[in-house]
């Protein structure tokens, strides 16, 4: 997590949940970008390397699927967490197995989402966060992500 506010990305099209979402993290000391489109959100998380990222399934461009593998293919331990309308089991099943950490079914109340938001961020805060050269170290562990070497 960032020594700062940690930096929440949201990648949702609906302009006002975007807007609730931003005010609601802002107020709860998080940073928030946000993203109206999965190609969009992808170069946020890239550029941004975010404490954790909120994403939508149903984008405009490219299904929330896409942008959670496309993500994890350079930040293996980064939250995500999908919030959607899809209620069905195979789309929540789907998504964890994408890469997504949690599932929250819209509409949601702000505070089970807040609540989720620190979870996830307190689980990566005891297992750890691949610095920007993808080397992961804790204790006497160092895990090179990019080499795909443990020392």
């Amino acid at each position: 997590m960032s020594a700062e506010r940690p930096t929440i990305i949201v990648i949702e099209d609906e302009p006002q949940l975007r807007h609730v979402l931003r005010m609601t993290l802002e107020a709860n000391g998080f940073r928030c970008v946000e993203s109206d489109s999965a190609r969009q959100g992808l170069r946020d998380a890239e550029n941004h390397r975010p404490d954790l990222v909120l994403v939508d399934l149903g984008l405009p461009d490219r299904d929330g699927i896409e942008v959670i593998r496309g993500v994890r293919q350079w930040a293996t331990v980064l939250p995500m967490i999908v919030l959607s309308a899809r209620s069905r089991e195979t789309d929540k099943i789907a998504a964890l197995d994408a890469g997504a950490d949690d599932y929250v079914t819209k509409p949601f109340t702000v505070g089970e989402l807040l609540a989720r938001v620190r979870v996830a961020l307190r689980h990566a805060a005891i297992h750890g966060r691949p610095d920007s050269k993808g080397v992961f170290a804790t204790g006497d562990l160092r895990v090179d992500l990019l080499l795909r070497r443990v020392f």
